[in-house]
């Protein structure tokens, strides 16, 4: 059977119609306005209007970030400054209407619907890229073929790792990655930046602003609601969604990862292994593993853990946290790792939501933190662990500098105020930067803040929840100069 005979063209172009509403009273829907924008919109926009490069803006991120969203977003701001409206298409690439038609099909067909004359000046927006098939080798031909028009397109993690494992799309593409929100974007979102205030500090010439707060209390009541519901701007804004993590989170962004996108691209069998290994990993986050230990708890075999790892990490689940020694060496043979949720609320959606008291806190604190620092793109983080005596010695997370081959920093992560006092106690810490001659450092705390000095190593003390917030400032800002 032929599709495209199936479904008349007419009924395609009333489609696209209802999609692009501003070809008509030049606005985006309703809904779409009113919804905040991400902080990240201001760092992704001006990639939208760059026309000087002949390139197509790809948006990728994990499912529900709010890709589709900023989109709109951009689709607005663009007619706000006067874009015409009739050329600003919309595409959503998942609509079964759209069965069977390529990524020109489409174009053209826009094209007619709004009685163009040709597509110079224009902005292309396909959602949901990655339900095309050969997605990428069909937007490399349109880039080329229309140099003049601005192709913006958005993909979850199957698209992300098609574009991982082809090179048709080099040269031609400008990735952007939208992660889960930061801590940062959380109380932006909640209206909350009451909470913090807005300090400075100097470096390297370079003015950076360092946030601290006067309420750690109400605070730390946000953090801890941000470790169970903050990954996500519909959870954030929904006690709806939050009252029923497992449904909405669980169904509609692990599984679809899990059972749907993954193993149609890389033909997975065993999805309900993959399923329960994910499961495991996500109870477990912030802990170290082994590929034996692994294999003995799951009876899977090394080979398909890797591939597993492999696959969750590129689908923005998990992120993989390899080990160096106290020298900051890395080792020749992969024996142990970590294992981190890329957002914290993953677990609250598979499991249960924490209290500050529980047990498993520790390691939530630490995969919160952990994971705003993974919106920073290209920075070379291990955790140490090393033979101590008779136990062993370990740092949180360590920044090596490649170039060098030496660590630019570390930061040990602790919910507790004890080592504020007791400063002599993080043993391993400064043995740490006194082998690797690193003169200050950084440890977290429940709510207490402050700088100690121990044979020579100044470490500063700073709550877990003001810490992770000011990660999220720096990495807007870097991101700014990217």
């Amino acid at each position: 059977m032929d599709f495209n005979t199936t479904i008349p063209t007419s009924k395609r172009i009333d489609r696209l119609q209802y999609e692009n509403p501003w070809w008509l009273n030049g606005e985006v829907q309703q809904t779409y306005r009113e919804m905040s924008r991400r902080l990240y919109f201001d760092v992704f926009y001006p990639f939208v209007k760059d026309n000087k490069v002949k390139r197509a803006l790809v948006l990728m991120g994990p499912r529900r970030v709010g890709k589709t969203v900023m989109m709109f977003h951009a689709i607005q701001q663009l007619l706000t400054e006067s874009v015409s409206s009739k050329k600003i298409f919309f595409i959503g690439i998942d609509n079964p209407i759209y069965m069977q038609l390529g990524l020109e099909e489409l174009l053209l067909l826009a094209k007619d619907a709004v009685q163009l004359e040709n597509l110079e000046g224009c902005f292309v927006f396909f959602d949901e890229i990655q339900y095309l098939k050969d997605w990428e080798r069909h937007l490399k031909v349109l880039v080329d073929l229309y140099p003049k028009t601005k192709f913006i397109v958005s993909g979850s993690a199957a698209a992300a790792l098609r574009l991982q494992s082809s090179e048709s799309g080099a040269g031609r593409f400008t990735d952007f990655m939208l992660p889960p929100l930061t801590f940062h974007e959380y109380i932006h979102l909640k209206g909350l930046n009451h909470l913090v205030q807005n300090k400075s500090i100097i470096y390297n010439n370079k003015e950076i602003p360092y946030y601290t707060s006067h309420d750690y209390k109400a605070l730390n009541k946000e953090f801890f609601h941000y470790l169970n519901f903050g990954g996500y701007p519909e959870v954030v804004l929904s006690e709806t969604i939050q009252s029923d993590m497992g449904r909405y989170v669980k169904n509609d962004i692990v599984d679809k990862v899990l059972l749907r996108d993954l193993p149609s691209l890389y033909g997975i069998k065993d999805v309900q292994e993959l399923n329960s290994f994910f499961s495991y990993l996500a109870y477990n986050t912030g802990n170290e593993f082994s590929f034996e230990k692994l294999g003995q708890d799951s009876g899977i075999i090394k080979e398909t853990i890797k591939r597993y790892l492999e696959y969750l990490e590129a689908a923005f689940l998990i992120k993989v946290l390899y080990k160096v020694d106290d020298n900051a060496k890395k080792f020749k043979r992969v024996t142990s790792f970590k294992v981190y949720l890329t957002n914290s609320s993953l677990r609250t959606a598979l499991f249960s939501p924490i209290q500050e008291t529980d047990e498993e806190t520790g390691n939530m604190i630490e995969t919160a933190i952990f994971s705003q620092w993974m919106h920073r793109e290209n920075l070379d983080l291990k955790y140490a662990r090393w033979k101590m005596g008779r136990s062993e010695g370990e740092v949180d997370i360590v920044l090596l500098d490649n170039k060098k081959l030496k660590p630019q920093w570390c930061v040990e992560v602790k919910w507790s105020n004890r080592y504020f006092e007791r400063t002599q106690e993080l043993k391993s810490l400064i043995h740490f930067c006194k082998q690797n001659n690193i003169k200050s450092t950084l440890v977290t705390t429940i709510d207490l803040s402050g700088n100690k000095t121990i044979d020579d190593l100044n470490i500063t003390f700073l709550p877990a929840a003001i810490y992770a917030y000011n990660i999220g400032v720096l990495s807007l800002v870097q991101k700014s100069f990217i």
